[in-house]
């Protein structure tokens, strides 16, 4: 077959093509006017969706930072002698600034509760009731922070919990959590660094020997580890405690 031919053929299969689709087109003119009038509509209100959640990120993203500058500001009492005073607020008292900063994070949490923003800032609440010395209040944030799984946010209440547990001298829950994160793989906060937190909650419970093995166990399990001097370190001072 010539190449004349061929084309000649391939115009008439396009002309025919198309005039199938402006014949189906007419017949359903109704259907196509409604079809796009809804898929404009759902652009548009994905459109205003987007727009929307965008503003409200930003929203809480501005509001978590002005609650952190609350919780990261000065205390005057630790200013240095004669030093320029900072830009910025400074507090005259140390539960001023945490309570301040708790209600700020509290404010955040309750505006954005579901989202990173909102867990984050749940997360600071609880620091700042800890520094206000409100242990049940922080424990109970940390747990709910905690139960959402797994994530950044989680590990780090687990460890502030663990924190907690020690300083109030629950030392049998602060050791069990510290070791449940160092034998976790996936867990976002140092395994190394979470067995040592365990030896020296031990430790300051002059629980020696139970202390000392957890000591060689940082520098046995995790050799490489920049706790694994310090470590041993302490290993050979408490073979002198009773």
């Amino acid at each position: 077959m010539k190449k004349e031919h061929r084309d000649e053929i391939k115009q008439d299969e396009l002309m025919s093509g198309l005039e199938k689709a402006v014949t189906w087109a007419v017949a359903h003119r109704d259907e196509i006017r409604i079809g796009a009038g809804v898929a404009v509509v759902l652009l548009a209100a994905a459109g205003a969706l987007a727009y929307f959640q965008g503003q409200r990120a930003k929203e809480a993203d501005r509001a978590f930072r002005d609650a952190l500058t609350t919780f990261e500001a000065p205390v005057a009492s630790e200013l240095a002698a004669g030093a320029d005073r900072p830009a910025g607020q400074v507090f005259a008292t140390a539960e001023e600034k945490y309570k301040t900063a708790a209600a700020a994070f509290e404010g955040v949490e309750r505006r954005f509760g579901s989202s990173k923003t909102g867990q984050r800032a749940k997360y600071y609440a609880a620091l700042s009731r800890v520094q206000l010395g409100q242990n049940a209040e922080a424990e109970k944030g940390l747990k709910e922070i905690q139960a959402l799984g797994a994530g950044l946010e989680p590990e780090l209440a687990r460890l502030a919990l663990a924190d907690l547990y020690r300083r109030s001298g629950q030392v049998d829950k602060a050791v069990e959590s510290y070791r449940g994160m160092a034998t976790n793989p996936t867990a976002n906060v140092p395994r190394d660094y979470a067995l040592l937190s365990a030896a020296q909650a031990l430790e300051d419970a002059k629980r020696w020997p139970e202390a000392r093995a957890a000591y060689r166990q940082v520098y046995e399990d995790f050799p490489a580890s920049v706790f694994a001097t310090e470590a041993r370190a302490r290993v050979e001072y408490l073979q002198t405690q009773g």
